[in-house]
């Protein structure tokens, strides 16, 4: 189990105080805080061997180029990705547009079907939809059953058996409701009906809080970012298959993508770096790869142990709430550590702001879900979200928050 008092200490920014009380951080499926190593780690590359990566040959340059591809190493792995098809984004959202542009625009047309869900964060709808128009695609979603806020199985396999779905994008785990969708089963589905399909997994929220493997996924691509799993903002990744990139011709136009430029034409680098232009965040890089070097300290297993047991312990007491809806799978072990909640008659912002007088942070609004918000028959709702570093006592004080939040507005 996690020593949660001793995981407190590393993070500096919960040892503040808000409104005058502890600050009680749920709100790490927006974004994570982080712990001095990852802190520490960024200085140290500014304060040490700041350089650009991959352009030049003396000892700032060497060094810097070492701690970035090494930091790739470390990320590749803990995926269960090779480092060579390991490509740095900016996000979660821009590794989806680099397989929406790069793969699905030049490869799918009339006739084939790029199969979605309700459950989807915008990232992983809008990429697909702008590029639609070009490509001459069907794009067709999983609906989610409001009651279990689980995918319709069998709507997903009456789509699937047409043989012609050629690209299944899913959340492994929603943003939010935490529900847990059985990837390598679905890919398993799509590919038994046509062997050519591609998988797209968007691991935005259960990299950070479940062991994941890109093969035990059986995924072709997965999307996920830094600053969800304890790492700085601003830098995400694209796990891949290594033939998938190779064929892919680039994203953006720029230095070090490129093998040779004539005025006649360009040539292309090997990958990961043709889908790398410009000047590489890597002081941010290293940033995620000490990020991936505390969590694979404290275990993946022991982090989804924790949240496994806080789940179980903060459902039954929301639902033991007067007037207050949970919505999603109340199994602890078939979802993850986001949990939305309605409170009856009570709007979710208002909520959110009289939590935060109590020095809860909490997320109020469709979280970027409109889709799936809407499954349960509102635009908005309340989030609290939790990680490694939450404990009991911080359950404790969202059902205190809500009772505080109840009485506020019943004067």
């Amino acid at each position: 189990m996690l020593d949660v008092a001793r995981i407190r200490k590393d993070f500096p920014v919960l040892q503040r105080q808000v409104h005058g009380r502890p600050l009680v951080y749920l709100n790490s499926a927006a974004t994570s805080q982080k712990p001095q190593v990852v802190i520490d780690a960024v200085a140290r590359f500014y304060e040490e061997r700041n350089s650009n990566v991959h352009r030049g040959v003396d000892a700032l340059s060497e060094e810097a180029t070492q701690a970035f591809e090494d930091a790739r190493g470390k990320i590749a792995r803990f995926v269960g990705a090779d480092p060579r098809a390991l490509v740095f984004t900016r996000n979660a959202t821009e590794a989806f547009n680099v397989v929406a542009y790069s793969w699905a625009r030049t490869r799918l047309g009339e006739g084939d079907i790029v199969l979605s869900t309700q459950m989807e964060h915008h990232a992983n709808i809008v990429p697909w939809q702008l590029v639609q128009p070009e490509a001459g695609f069907e794009l067709r979603y999983v609906p989610v059953v409001a009651e279990s806020g689980q995918l319709d199985l069998d709507v997903f396999d009456e789509i699937v058996a047409s043989g012609r779905v050629k690209l299944f994008t899913v959340t492994a785990m929603s943003n939010v409701v935490g529900t847990i969708n059985p990837v390598a089963e679905l890919a398993a589905r799509v590919r038994a009906a046509n062997a050519d399909a591609v998988v797209v997994v968007d691991g935005a929220q259960s990299v950070p809080h479940v062991g994941t493997d890109l093969l035990a996924l059986d995924a072709d691509f997965l999307c996920f970012s830094g600053h969800k799993m304890l790492g700085p903002s601003g830098i995400g990744a694209l796990a891949a298959k290594p033939e998938l990139l190779e064929a892919m011709p680039p994203f953006l136009g720029g230095g070090e993508m490129i093998s040779n430029v004539t005025l006649e034409g360009t040539t292309f680098n090997e990958i990961p770096h043709k889908f790398e232009a410009g000047t590489m965040p890597a002081a941010d890089a290293v940033g995620f790869g000490a990020a991936v070097d505390y969590l694979n300290e404290l275990g993946m297993d022991a982090v989804r142990a924790h949240e496994v047991e806080l789940l179980g312990t903060v459902i039954p007491a929301l639902e033991a709430v007067e007037g207050v809806t949970v919505h999603g799978p109340k199994d602890p072990s078939r979802r993850g550590a986001a949990v939305s909640f309605a409170v009856e008659g009570l709007h979710p912002h208002d909520i959110g702001t009289v939590m935060d007088r109590e020095g809860v942070a909490v997320r109020a609004g469709h979280h970027c879900a409109k889709p799936l918000v809407r499954v349960f028959g509102t635009a908005a709702t309340t989030r609290a979200s939790f990680y490694l570093y939450n404990s009991l006592d911080d359950v404790g004080a969202l059902i205190d928050a809500i009772d505080v939040t109840k009485r506020f507005f019943a004067r």
